[in-house]
């Protein structure tokens, strides 16, 4: 009885931490900013809760279609996954590597905007030369700090976290009543919104599809089909109330931020400031800073992994010379994407890579992806992956 229960907690405490993996992936800088919710579930209305339960329902449904795969099969990386989902068809799984490495470019790209509009919000200099600085830095942490880095990213993820959700806590009860703005939003628009809503919960499930190979990996803990559903069930509802939580605050300030000139660009920050709270806007803007440059840093170190052995570097006799050249090149890039600012690469650069995913990451998971798991070996639910052939 007592070894039942511990093995019972112990699969529990297993499921939530796996769960949580892709909860801090997801509420990381760019869900502390705001402007991922703004661009894509404020302007819908009322619709806009509706499409930001459906987009993670979409999310976690995917991610469990994909660990179950990766799990009962015991394949070893993203493109054995991605071919055996597409199989006969496995060249189409090339597609997915775009996908990930134009979001992986657009991540860089949106960690430096970021830093660099907060920067901004507090020292009032051109915001060209933040982009610079910023970049600057994380190509010299890349190179030099990236292990300092990533051992402090979890500690500066949690502090960004802790604050932001303060923020969306607080902030509710300062500003308008978010009943009386949804129910005049209802009718002035009723059901028109509705359409939009369900195409941009796909859109956000799919750029966030770019955890899938983290996942994955995190996800080999899992031993049977019920730890893999009782993590994305635990993950759907933190990811969904940390999500439906800062759209409540951020439809109570709508009226406000949305005429302050660059409000809509960090529209938590501004909300922030506007309230008073000089104590939480200095914690919550450092916090924010440092938690997107660590995204900047951790997500281009990944890239120069993947790419600093490759055939077009051999004549690079240092290793530690291939990967500055392809940090260099990566940050150059998207430090000029960063030019565009952050509402842009978030609506054009994560809106496109959603659409892409959609149809290469979404849907073939959520259809075929179920097929092929229902019917491989005919698994039952409760038996170990690597005990059924």
């Amino acid at each position: 009885m007592g070894k039942s229960m511990k093995a019972s907690s112990k699969s529990i405490f297993t499921a939530i931490s796996v769960g949580m993996v892709l909860f801090s992936a997801h509420a990381g800088g760019g869900f502390a900013t705001g402007n991922q919710a703004n661009t894509f579930f404020i302007s819908l209305g009322w619709p806009g809760i509706i499409s930001a339960i459906l987009a993670i329902f979409l999310l976690t449904a995917t991610m469990r279609e994909a660990m179950i795969m990766f799990n009962q099969r015991g394949l070893s990386s993203y493109k054995e996954l991605f071919k055996t989902l597409f199989h006969p068809f496995d060249k189409l799984s090339v597609f997915f590597e775009i996908f990930f490495y134009i979001m992986v470019v657009m991540a860089i790209a949106a960690a430096i905007s970021g830093a660099a509009s907060a920067l901004q919000e507090y020292f009032a200099i051109n915001y060209k030369f933040y982009v610079v600085v910023v970049g600057m830095l994380v190509l010299s942490l890349t190179i030099f700090g990236a292990n300092l880095v990533r051992k402090a990213s979890t500690f500066m993820g949690i502090a960004i976290l802790v604050t932001a959700i303060s923020i969306y806590t607080l902030g509710s009860f300062q500003g308008e009543n978010f009943v009386t703005v949804l129910t005049k939003d209802f009718g002035s628009f009723g059901f028109e919104n509705l359409p939009r809503a369900i195409l941009n919960s796909f859109v956000y499930a799919g750029f966030q599809c770019v955890t899938l190979p983290t996942m994955i990996v995190c996800g080999k803990v899992l031993k049977d089909r019920s730890q893999v559903s009782r993590a994305m069930k635990f993950s759907f509802a933190v990811n969904s109330i940390a999500l439906v939580l800062s759209i409540v605050m951020l439809n109570s300030w709508k009226s406000f931020y949305t005429t302050v000139e660059g409000g809509t660009t960090l529209p938590t920050l501004t909300v922030t400031n506007s309230i008073g709270w000089k104590w939480l806007f200095a914690i919550y803007g450092l916090c924010l800073v440092l938690c997107l440059i660590s995204t900047g840093v951790t997500t281009t170190f990944g890239f120069v992994s993947r790419f600093e052995n490759s055939k077009v570097l051999n004549k690079i006799a240092s290793q530690t010379k291939k990967r500055v050249v392809v940090a260099a090149f990566i940050i150059t890039v998207s430090m000029a994407i960063s030019m565009v600012g952050l509402t842009n690469i978030i609506k054009y650069g994560y809106g496109y890579c959603g659409y892409l995913a959609i149809a290469v990451v979404v849907v073939p998971f959520l259809t075929i992806g179920v097929y092929k798991n229902r019917t491989y070996g005919k698994v039952p639910s409760k038996v170990a992956y690597g005990t059924v052939e």
